[in-house]
């Protein structure tokens, strides 16, 4: 089951410039600023950029669908003939989120964040 796609994160290349774009387009200072991730929320959207994304085999934006039961929805789509990009891992606080490529190679990408 799925709450819909709340979080997108954009690969980039150049943290600065991509901070100082997005700031700029969403009128506001991120909610998260790291060398390794820097996290923008609104009007109930996360948008991250990952400067490590382009070496992790992203190659553009990936949506995130919100998701109950990550290992179940990934195993679901494997089985469906997607191919794995990112295995399942914990990005910190027991937030868990995964990747993996349809068949025409468009970005898929799991999260389910840790429950109460």
């Amino acid at each position: 089951m799925t709450a819909g796609v709340s979080t997108i994160i954009y690969p980039v290349k150049d943290l600065a410039r991509a901070k100082a774009l997005f700031s700029a387009l969403l009128e506001t200072e991120p909610y998260a600023d790291e060398p390794y991730y820097v996290g923008f929320k609104d009007a109930g959207q996360d948008v991250g950029l990952d400067p490590n994304g382009h070496s992790k085999g992203l190659t553009g934006p990936v949506p995130y669908w919100h998701v109950t039961d990550i290992r179940a929805s990934h195993a679901a789509l494997l089985a469906a003939g997607a191919e794995a990009l990112q295995d399942i891992h914990d990005v910190g606080g027991g937030r868990l989120i995964a990747s993996v490529k349809d068949a025409d190679g468009n970005l898929v990408g799991l999260l389910q964040d840790p429950t109460g």
